[in-house]
């Protein structure tokens, strides 16, 4: 008897968990729970990022008094070492207003060596250091003189009002490396979302996916964004911004800034010239949420593929990979453009308001997006 209660326990603390993750603690949903599914493309399992198989993602959400508000995600590419076992990747620059640590190693040599990290800007190089402490201590690392961590920041110093005591310690990067699991991702008001802010209401960590059919492929393509940037806000071309008044360009209103980061992952079989290419695409799908990438906001991307195809060794073999031709990514370019879009109005409408000496936040109003969508004919379905 106590055993069954035991797994009774167990089985309604997961559906509370399933349920929080797709409609918040405080009455958020995330988009498609409004009717906003933008593009013709269908979502993985999770509409996240770690339905692309392997990838794993760990977040630490750090809040102390009244001033400390921020965090960390951790995206790994798979779950073995990141440095031994290279992926491809590019990292495409929107806008060059920010602080990308490692991104022209990436570049120049077209592969990831570590998890990717995102945090606040002033923490990005307390985040890199904890980063290869860590990677320096795995199995098989006790020869490596080199390595590149890659962490990207945005900028929450207005919710995260000590952002220059730079609050992130290594080992809140130990807990949130650790932590990373496949499955569901926590979304909004979390992690290196903790403190951030999008289109004048709370912004944070969001994330989407699209599964492409095995006529196009059958690859996946995953998205995960820190979204801290303005705008004027588009909801599946709904003019959410502009029907509620909250935009830079109002009368009472100054200039909006700040930044995004898009984490694009697939299995697709791509180098890293095309991943290059891929990585640009993303940027489409920011510029359909409303963003005209301000002179404050520092937009990048960081694309990488899992396929076993393309992976680089560090040493031990001659490398021989099998790429996807070029006249075959359209398809992973529209999944890309569509996930990044709504991995954006997931990462707004799951954050919940925060407050702190800075001031407050609040969460984007869900009913009164609800009646812009409905005259725009969009519902939930």
């Amino acid at each position: 008897m106590r055993s069954l209660l035991r797994r009774s326990a167990l089985a309604l603390s997961a559906l509370l968990c399933a349920h929080v993750l797709a409609h918040g603690a405080g009455g958020q949903v995330r988009a498609r729970a409004m009717g906003v599914a933008p593009g013709v493309l269908a979502p993985g399992t999770n509409n996240a990022i770690t339905d692309v198989a392997g990838v794993l993602v760990g977040q630490t959400t750090v809040i102390v008094g009244d001033s400390v508000r921020t965090g960390i995600t951790a995206i790994l590419p798979h779950g073995g070492n990141a440095y031994l076992d290279r992926v491809p990747a590019a990292v495409w620059v929107g806008n060059g207003f920010g602080k990308l640590l490692g991104s022209t190693q990436v570049n120049e040599l077209g592969e990831l060596e570590s998890p990717v990290l995102l945090t606040c800007t002033l923490c990005v190089w307390k985040a890199g250091d904890a980063l290869v402490e860590w990677m320096l201590a795995q199995p098989g690392m006790e020869r490596v003189r080199s390595l590149n961590p890659l962490v990207a920041e945005t900028n929450d110093g207005r919710l995260n009002a000590a952002i220059r005591s730079r609050p992130i310690t290594a080992a809140h990067v130990r807990s949130a490396l650790a932590s990373a699991k496949t499955g569901p991702v926590e979304e909004g008001s979390v992690g290196a979302g903790t403190g951030t802010s999008a289109f004048g209401w709370k912004g944070g960590i969001g994330t989407s996916s699209r599964v492409l059919s095995a006529r196009l492929g059958g690859y996946t393509v995953g998205v995960l964004v820190q979204t801290n940037f303005g705008g004027v806000l588009t909801v599946d071309g709904a003019p959410v911004g502009k029907s509620l008044g909250r935009h830079p360009y109002t009368a009472e209103a100054p200039p909006d800034s700040g930044s995004c980061v898009i984490v694009v992952a697939t299995d697709a079989p791509l180098s890293d010239r095309n991943l290059r290419r891929v990585a640009s695409r993303a940027i489409m799908g920011l510029g359909r949420t409303g963003s005209s990438a301000s002179n404050g906001s520092g937009d990048y991307v960081i694309a990488f593929s899992t396929a076993a195809s393309v992976r680089r060794p560090a040493t031990g073999r001659t490398l021989t990979t099998t790429e996807l031709p070029n006249g075959e990514v359209d398809a992973v370019f529209e999944a890309v453009i569509e996930a990044t879009e709504e991995a954006i109005y997931n990462s707004l409408f799951m954050a919940t308001t925060v407050t702190s000496r800075g001031g407050t936040i609040e969460a984007i109003p869900l009913a009164r997006v609800r009646e812009i969508l409905a005259r725009a004919g969009i519902k939930p379905r």
